[in-house]
């Protein structure tokens, strides 16, 4: 019996993208295999093809993913079953999304909004967890849940896919003001779109920014972008006991010190980390995209979905990953699988 095929779009080294044909997946005991029905583009996803070697082995990237569940796992059954509609972003360990088929443990998938099409939800998995992660899990707090003392959280790189959803889960907890940055009048509008309650520039200077519109304590930072050139800024205006958590690698060590007198807490998110050492609280990530279906479908978050690309191609994937490099993309950028 012939062996089934599906159509991908994979890349041999850090250039290069292929169109191809694969096996289709076979599910292990905790899988899904998933009819791949819409992705979204995100910088892990050109991080990963910038470091890729030229080792002759094809690599499928892509995570975030919505689609339609074909096959459960054993395991997997006891939770989902064939003809779900699901979305997530999945492990970085193993093929992407960027495939008709797609195989993901369940534990890192949930039943993706109702009332929204593929391509608005494959903008949220990876995006969303981060943002509820470094929200919700580092800096403790609650969606729905008034602060005991107003606070201001500031998010640097607010119109980014992170920055998107991170403004709108932001703006549940009561008492928390939410500015962003942004340097750009279409980038500013968005984050306004979002629910940003004031746009700073982070094209200059911001702590007279900050002063100028009556904020002059930060208490918590989310770093989403250029981490060495904030660094330093940051440190300075940042309340004492202040909280930044950060998504990005730096370039070069910081210095941990400027931190120390203020008894700044400094925290590392990454939505990757459960999946990739197989945790015990791994199905953290599906309980969470559960909460987050359920926002979406009270209409307490919108997509971030801004542009689609059409179909998955080696040219429309190339594209996105040269629009992300660029820095210009606002909110999230999707592809339709067929």
């Amino acid at each position: 019996m012939d062996t089934p095929l599906m159509p991908a779009v994979g890349v041999l080294n850090a250039d290069d993208f292929h169109a191809v044909m694969l096996p289709v997946p076979t599910p292990g005991e905790h899988d899904l295999l998933v009819k791949v029905e819409a992705i979204s583009v995100n910088p892990a996803d050109y991080r990963v093809h910038q470091r890729k070697q030229d080792d002759g082995r094809l690599d499928i990237l892509g995570w975030d993913a919505a689609g339609t569940v074909l096959a459960c796992g054993s395991a997997a059954a006891r939770h989902f079953r064939p003809g779900d509609t699901v979305y997530y972003a999945g492990d970085i360990t193993r093929p992407g999304g960027n495939s008709a088929r797609q195989l993901v443990d369940w534990r890192l998938a949930a039943h993706r909004p109702a009332g929204w099409s593929a391509e608005a939800a494959a903008a949220l998995p990876l995006t969303g967890l981060t943002a509820w992660e470094a929200l919700f899990e580092q800096m403790a707090y609650t969606p729905h849940r008034a602060l005991e003392q107003a606070q201001t959280l500031l998010v640097i790189g607010g119109a980014g896919g992170v920055g998107s959803i991170a403004i709108q889960l932001a703006r549940l907890v009561p008492g928390l003001t939410v500015v962003a940055t942004a340097s750009r009048q279409a980038s500013a509008v968005w984050c306004r779109q979002m629910g940003a309650h004031h746009v700073i520039d982070h094209g200059r200077p911001l702590a007279p920014q900050l002063e100028q519109a009556g904020l002059p304590d930060i208490h918590g930072v989310l770093l989403l972008n250029r981490p060495d050139h904030y660094w330093q800024p940051v440190a300075e205006l940042i309340a004492p006991h202040g909280h930044i958590v950060n998504i990005v690698p730096f370039d070069r060590p910081p210095d941990l010190n400027l931190l120390m007198r203020k008894s700044i807490r400094y925290s590392w998110t990454y939505m990757f980390t459960r999946p990739l050492f197989q945790t015990r609280d791994m199905a953290k990530q599906g309980k969470a995209l559960q909460q987050l279906t359920a926002l979406a479908e009270s209409g307490q978050i919108r997509s971030t979905r801004n542009e689609h690309l059409g179909a998955l191609t080696p040219d429309t994937l190339r594209n996105a990953h040269q629009r992300l490099l660029r820095g210009d993309a606002i909110g999230k950028l999707t592809l339709t699988v067929s």
